[in-house]
Protein backbone atom coordinates (compact mmCIF):
# COMPACT_ATOMS: atom_id res chain seq x y z
CA UNK A 1 0.00 0.00 0.00
CA UNK A 2 1.40 3.37 -1.02
CA UNK A 3 1.13 6.70 0.71
CA UNK A 4 1.06 10.15 -0.84
CA UNK A 5 1.01 13.65 0.55
CA UNK A 6 -1.36 15.89 -1.34
CA UNK A 7 -0.90 19.64 -1.39
CA UNK A 8 -4.28 21.32 -1.81
CA UNK A 9 -4.94 24.98 -1.07
CA UNK A 10 -1.76 25.38 0.92
CA UNK A 11 -2.60 22.44 3.15
CA UNK A 12 -1.21 18.94 3.17
CA UNK A 13 -3.29 15.78 3.30
CA UNK A 14 -1.88 12.27 3.78
CA UNK A 15 -3.60 9.58 1.75
CA UNK A 16 -3.10 5.84 1.42
CA UNK A 17 -3.50 4.39 -2.06
CA UNK A 18 -2.79 1.22 -4.00
CA UNK A 19 0.82 0.68 -5.01
CA UNK A 20 1.50 2.25 -8.37
CA UNK A 21 -1.37 4.74 -8.08
CA UNK A 22 0.68 7.47 -6.43
CA UNK A 23 1.41 9.50 -9.59
CA UNK A 24 -2.23 9.37 -10.69
CA UNK A 25 -3.46 10.50 -7.26
CA UNK A 26 -0.94 13.36 -7.27
CA UNK A 27 -2.18 14.51 -10.71
CA UNK A 28 -5.77 14.48 -9.42
CA UNK A 29 -4.70 16.44 -6.35
CA UNK A 30 -3.07 19.09 -8.56
CA UNK A 31 -6.37 19.41 -10.43
CA UNK A 32 -8.26 19.85 -7.16
CA UNK A 33 -5.65 22.36 -5.97
CA UNK A 34 -6.08 24.40 -9.16
CA UNK A 35 -9.87 24.45 -8.66
CA UNK A 36 -9.50 25.44 -5.01
CA UNK A 37 -7.15 28.26 -6.02
CA UNK A 38 -9.41 29.41 -8.87
CA UNK A 39 -12.43 29.47 -6.57
CA UNK A 40 -10.71 31.90 -4.23
CA UNK A 41 -11.38 29.54 -1.33
CA UNK A 42 -7.70 29.21 -0.34
CA UNK A 43 -7.40 30.36 3.24
CA UNK A 44 -10.92 29.20 4.10
CA UNK A 45 -11.53 26.17 6.28
CA UNK A 46 -10.50 22.85 4.71
CA UNK A 47 -14.12 21.83 4.35
CA UNK A 48 -15.14 25.05 2.63
CA UNK A 49 -12.11 25.06 0.35
CA UNK A 50 -12.70 21.47 -0.76
CA UNK A 51 -16.43 22.16 -1.14
CA UNK A 52 -15.75 25.03 -3.55
CA UNK A 53 -13.25 22.93 -5.52
CA UNK A 54 -15.74 20.05 -5.71
CA UNK A 55 -18.52 22.39 -6.88
CA UNK A 56 -16.33 23.79 -9.66
CA UNK A 57 -15.40 20.31 -10.82
CA UNK A 58 -19.01 19.15 -10.64
CA UNK A 59 -20.03 22.16 -12.74
CA UNK A 60 -17.45 21.28 -15.39
CA UNK A 61 -18.62 17.67 -15.41
CA UNK A 62 -22.24 18.80 -15.72
CA UNK A 63 -21.35 21.00 -18.72
CA UNK A 64 -19.50 18.13 -20.40
CA UNK A 65 -22.40 15.76 -19.87
CA UNK A 66 -24.91 18.37 -21.10
CA UNK A 67 -23.23 18.84 -24.47
CA UNK A 68 -25.15 17.37 -27.34
CA UNK A 69 -23.73 14.13 -28.58
CA UNK A 70 -21.98 14.33 -31.93
CA UNK A 71 -24.24 13.47 -34.80
CA UNK A 72 -23.52 10.20 -36.51
CA UNK A 73 -22.02 10.54 -39.95
CA UNK A 74 -24.54 9.36 -42.46
CA UNK A 75 -23.19 7.05 -45.14
CA UNK A 76 -22.79 8.57 -48.55
CA UNK A 77 -25.16 7.08 -51.05
CA UNK A 78 -23.25 5.79 -54.04
CA UNK A 79 -25.29 5.60 -57.18
CA UNK A 80 -25.68 2.16 -58.69
CA UNK A 81 -23.23 1.32 -61.45
CA UNK A 82 -24.96 0.55 -64.73
CA UNK A 83 -24.64 -3.10 -65.76
CA UNK A 84 -22.53 -2.31 -68.85
CA UNK A 85 -19.91 -0.54 -66.70
CA UNK A 86 -19.94 -3.28 -64.09
CA UNK A 87 -19.25 -5.89 -66.79
CA UNK A 88 -16.46 -3.78 -68.24
CA UNK A 89 -14.90 -3.31 -64.79
CA UNK A 90 -15.05 -7.06 -64.20
CA UNK A 91 -13.20 -7.69 -67.50
CA UNK A 92 -10.55 -5.10 -66.60
CA UNK A 93 -10.12 -6.62 -63.13
CA UNK A 94 -9.71 -10.06 -64.71
CA UNK A 95 -6.99 -8.75 -67.05
CA UNK A 96 -5.15 -7.08 -64.16
CA UNK A 97 -5.28 -10.32 -62.16
CA UNK A 98 -3.92 -12.27 -65.17
CA UNK A 99 -1.08 -9.76 -65.54
CA UNK A 100 -0.29 -10.02 -61.83
CA UNK A 101 -0.20 -13.84 -62.08
CA UNK A 102 2.10 -13.61 -65.10
CA UNK A 103 4.47 -11.22 -63.31
CA UNK A 104 4.55 -13.42 -60.22
CA UNK A 105 5.32 -16.49 -62.33
CA UNK A 106 8.15 -14.68 -64.17
CA UNK A 107 9.56 -13.34 -60.88
CA UNK A 108 9.50 -16.83 -59.32
CA UNK A 109 11.34 -18.40 -62.26
CA UNK A 110 14.03 -15.70 -62.40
Amino acid sequence: MGNVTLGIGGREFMLACADGEEAHILRLARLIDSKATASGAVGQTETRMLLFAALMMADELHELRSRPEPQAVLPIEVPAIPAQFAERLARIASRVENLADLLETEAASA
